[in-house]
């Protein structure tokens, strides 16, 4: 009897968890379903997006699971457009600010993702096709840079000799200047200090682009973008695998865009995780709110056992059910005859 009742409880811890394991494989495939991208979460391990000191709901803070959404470069909405009156995507915000929030891999090497907000972008207007940057040099003057990815007539690679900044009065540039001060663009406010060459919003200065994609920024940066003092003084940039300044952001490097977050759960990887930042950037807010939910969660069951048996009590079958039970043992019989 004893065996039986041993089996019948590992049969059941079994049970439990391959119930357990299924639910994990429908809701990770659920979110597959939605996003379109594996894996379809990523936690924020740094603080480069934060909005308040304490976190806040709606901004992305280190310890936010955010989901991410297959997308391409054209389906995605940049500061700039979502700041010009006549563009269609006037308006549109993304996590606390305008414009859609990009998840991407610097050079598309295999490192951990930046989650950055996408600025502006910059696309060739006048190019022709080169197979390499030595046939621009032989074969074309003037001109301002080589993308190897840019498709020129069914071709791939080009000399570009200027530049478009959709969303702005940029066309046919060689070079970049933009300023986001309200009038020429929209206000993007740097939240620092004032001094010789370094303005309160956000000045794009004479920049030549290496190649065509997104000016990238974290919101809490205070306009040291991306791609560094080539694009913004006083900018530190983003270093890549060989040493060099990250340049404008590939469609080929883009992960994916950042949609709704599930805030504080990511807390718990960053906490077991043995690389990167840990806990470090997470605000204590997040950590409290945390630790309240998995202690709501644990309690949950405890509270409610008893409210689901008063129910159960108070209900009619229950009650027939004793009258059944107290009629059989006035006569004798037990329940298992």
């Amino acid at each position: 009897m004893e065996l039986l009742e041993e089996t019948s409880s590992v049969q059941l811890l079994i049970r439990e968890v391959l119930l357990a394991g299924g639910m994990i494989v429908i809701l990770i495939f659920a979110l597959y379903a939605h996003t379109g991208s594996m894996p379809p979460l990523v936690v924020v391990e740094s603080s480069s997006m934060i909005h308040e000191k304490e976190g806040e709901v709606g901004s992305i803070d280190a310890g936010d699971l955010v989901l991410v959404h297959d997308t391409s470069i054209d389906t995605l909405v940049t500061f700039a457009e979502a700041t010009d009156k006549s563009n269609r995507n006037y308006g549109y915000e993304s996590h606390g600010m305008e414009g859609d929030v990009v998840i991407y891999k610097k050079n598309g090497e295999a490192t951990t993702p930046i989650i950055h907000r996408a600025i502006l972008r910059v696309i060739p207007n006048e190019a022709v096709h080169a197979s390499n940057m030595s046939e621009c040099s032989s074969n074309a003057s003037n001109f301002s840079s080589y993308d190897s990815e840019w498709i020129v007539d069914g071709k791939t690679g080009a000399c570009v000799f200027t530049w478009d900044v959709p969303g702005t009065n940029v066309t046919n540039a060689s070079s970049i200047t933009l300023a986001f001060d309200g009038v020429q663009s929209g206000y993007y406010d740097c939240d620092r200090t004032v001094h010789s060459g370094v303005e309160e919003y956000l000045m794009i200065w004479d920049w030549v682009p290496s190649h065509s994609g997104l000016l990238t920024l974290g919101d809490a940066n205070r306009c040291s973008v991306d791609q560094g003092f080539a694009a913004v003084n006083g900018s530190q940039g983003l270093d890549t695998s060989d040493g060099s300044i990250l340049g404008p952001v590939r469609d080929s490097w883009i992960v994916g865009r950042a949609g709704g977050e599930i805030p504080w759960l990511g807390a718990v990887k960053l906490m077991v995780s043995g690389t990167g930042p840990g806990l470090e950037y997470v605000p204590s807010s997040s950590l409290f709110n945390l630790f309240l939910c998995i202690g709501a969660i644990l309690l949950m069951p405890i509270i409610a056992e008893p409210v689901v048996r008063k129910l159960f009590e108070s209900s009619p079958e229950y009650a027939q059910a004793k009258q059944e039970e107290a009629l059989l043992i006035a006569l004798g019989i037990s329940e298992e005859e």
